[in-house]
């Protein structure tokens, strides 16, 4: 047994890497639209339920129109309310959670075989893909989509939020 020797260990997401590539701007559009059909038919079905079940409650508590009743108007108030609520909440579930998960990405990730790592190509925690998806929002605010549009020019192909979070997109 030698000692004193130093022995350079590779670990498997070091070696992952180094054979992944980042995922390119193109791929990361397309899941992105898959992403928003998908979330696009839940929101529309759940939008379809509330409005159904709201027209019955009406109907059943014969509360009348928004001009006859101002409590109509505030019950339709708080059901687009509370639908924006939802819709924000369940897309932050949906990128957050399956970001997190053993996929390492959504459904349109998966469709298109690219995921979401740190920067050591591990996989990410939920606090992570939560600031992940949070990070977005300042991405968006930027003008022109240039916060997006780093992807396609960054050396690591980062977006912004990328680089907020901290995070690579690699293919599988």
């Amino acid at each position: 047994m030698e000692t004193g020797s130093a022995t350079n260990y590779q670990t498997f997401t070091e070696a992952q890497l180094k054979t992944s590539s980042y995922a390119g701007f193109g791929s990361r559009l397309v899941a992105c639209i898959i992403d928003g059909f998908i979330l696009a038919i839940l929101t529309g079905t759940l939008f379809t339920f509330m409005v159904f079940f709201g027209i019955v409650s009406f109907s059943l508590a014969d509360i009348g129109t928004a001009e006859d009743n101002p409590a109509a108007a505030f019950a339709i108030i708080g059901a687009v309310f509370s639908l924006f609520l939802i819709m924000i909440a369940g897309s932050w579930l949906y990128h957050s959670l399956l970001t997190s998960s053993e996929k390492q990405g959504t459904i349109g990730k998966q469709v298109m075989g690219i995921k979401v790592t740190d920067l050591n190509g591990n996989r990410l925690s939920f606090g992570r893909a939560t600031g992940r998806y949070f990070s977005t929002i300042i991405t968006g605010m930027i003008p022109l989509f240039i916060g997006y549009l780093l992807a396609a020019i960054t050396e690591k192909k980062q977006a912004l939020h990328d680089m907020i979070a901290s995070t690579i997109v690699l293919n599988k």
